[in-house]
């Protein structure tokens, strides 16, 4: 994980428009990166967050790692990624059943 990348991914500010895009920490602000990629980004981000990270990192942090997203990330998720399932998904286990209002 400490290993400095020679390149950043191709990632449009925009994505991140509530934060100082240059001073993104890629590496320990990797949950919210990812979460936001899967959010408002389309394939080419995907792809780029795939190159930087590993598919594999990508795929776990989805799994494992983020907490929320909405229903149509979930769903995006398993597009991108067809080898999991939303059942797996920790942001689908917690909360499943539940309701979430937009405030």
């Amino acid at each position: 994980m400490g290993l400095k990348r020679k390149f950043l991914p191709k990632i449009h500010p925009k994505f991140f428009w509530d934060t100082n895009f240059r001073k993104l920490d890629w590496e320990k602000a990797y949950i919210p990166i990812i979460s936001r990629i899967l959010e408002r980004g389309g394939q080419n981000e995907i792809d780029e967050i795939i190159k930087y990270y590993s598919r594999e990192k990508v795929v776990n942090t989805i799994r494992d790692e983020i907490h929320f997203l909405p229903n149509y990330a979930i769903n995006r998720a398993v597009e991108f990624f067809p080898e999991m399932k939303k059942e797996e998904m920790h942001c689908y286990l917690n909360r499943k059943n539940k309701t979430y209002h937009w405030i």
